[in-house]
């Protein structure tokens, strides 16, 4: 049962999110939800010039990401409310099949969820500015990125605190070598996290190659919840990775739609969330590690340029698009970058084992 608990939630919210998707879909093309300007203004290399698509940028819906976040909401909802109607199994003994399914619980998901939906509507908000808004903040990307580090530090800050006073957080596990104790440093730790999973969403920038990472991460953290016994936990990943997948359904090349930064700040914000919440937090750069080393490429280019006379370490930054600048085309940068997920996700789980 425990296992169902965690599958039943993954396949609903991905079939709500395949059945969803056309009434968005039409939304998104009815408005006109895309950027009105694209990316090539800021990056004028020859490099980036060559491998952008410009066109397909501005013609492309970038709120995709409400699909992912709408089909948990309506996943929880929905198996929220069975289990109100039918508490009891057939016999009225035990608690029905639809009880034990239900993972919305005050001790595991509802600060996650919180910090989900809270977030998934401030990117929200910053997609329309840049679709519909006038003025400098639709135009300059670098104004935009500095609003949402206050917002996702402000939010950091709110639910350290929570796991400090409430949960009684106060250390985090490293594997092979035990709790690192860090009493009230644990709050400026937690934001300091959640800061650097945000800027790992640089990542989305090629049809289907964030869904794919992000699915991978959601499943290996829905993998040691399960295993940690926290199955609300393991369940609330399940149903992300499932969202995330229907998602993806219509993401691959041609993308339908761009994930936008209500799917990449939401899904940013509660990975940090929940490998606090299951205690692996410091295996998140490894089940993460396609996420950290394109972060990473980003601050190396930026910094060699500015520190060392306008010189590039990459061809063009993020990472996935020197790649690109190589030579591989995006389906070859995708796949190879789903492959690393997969072998980082399993390696995160087998430490959390062994450790």
């Amino acid at each position: 049962m425990d296992i169902l608990k965690v599958i039943g939630p993954t396949v609903l919210a991905f079939f709500i999110g395949i059945f969803i998707t056309p009434f968005f879909t039409r939304y998104f093309y009815k408005y006109k939800m895309w950027k009105s300007s694209a990316r090539i203004h800021s990056d004028t290399s020859q490099a980036f010039g060559k491998i952008h698509n410009s066109e397909h940028e501005v013609s492309t819906p970038r709120v995709g990401g409400i699909i992912i976040w709408v089909s948990v909401l309506l996943t929880v909802i929905v198996i929220f409310i069975i289990s109100k109607i039918f508490p009891a199994g057939l016999f009225g003994g035990e608690a029905s099949i639809f009880k034990q399914l239900d993972f919305f619980s005050r001790s595991q998901t509802v600060v996650p969820l919180a910090a989900f939906f809270f977030a998934a509507i401030v990117g929200l908000i910053d997609d329309l500015l840049q679709i519909f808004g006038q003025g400098s903040y639709a135009r300059d990307p670098l104004i935009y990125r500095k609003v949402k580090m206050v917002f996702v530090t402000l939010i950091g800050i709110a639910i350290g605190f929570w796991f400090y006073y409430k949960l009684d957080f106060i250390s985090v596990h490293i594997p092979f070598f035990g709790e690192w104790w860090l009493g009230v440093w644990f709050i400026p730790f937690f934001v300091m996290v959640m800061l650097a999973t945000f800027s790992t969403s640089v990542i989305d920038g090629i049809d289907g190659l964030a869904g794919g990472v992000l699915a991978s991460c959601f499943t290996a953290f829905a993998a040691i919840a399960f295993l940690g016994n926290q199955y609300d936990i393991s369940a609330l990943s399940g149903a992300i990775a499932g969202g995330i997948l229907a998602f993806l359904w219509f993401n691959v090349p041609p993308a339908r739609f761009y994930m936008g930064e209500t799917g990449m700040l939401s899904l940013t914000v509660i990975l940090a969330v929940i490998a606090f919440l299951t205690d692996s937090v410091m295996l998140l750069p490894i089940i993460a590690l396609p996420l950290v080393i394109t972060s990473l490429s980003v601050i190396l280019q930026v910094n060699v340029y500015k520190y060392f006379n306008k010189r590039r370490v990459f061809l063009v930054a993020p990472l996935h698009h020197h790649f690109q600048a190589l030579g591989w085309s995006r389906e070859k940068v995708v796949m190879r970058y789903w492959i690393v997920s997969v072998i980082c996700a399993i390696t995160g789980v087998i430490l959390f084992l062994v450790s």
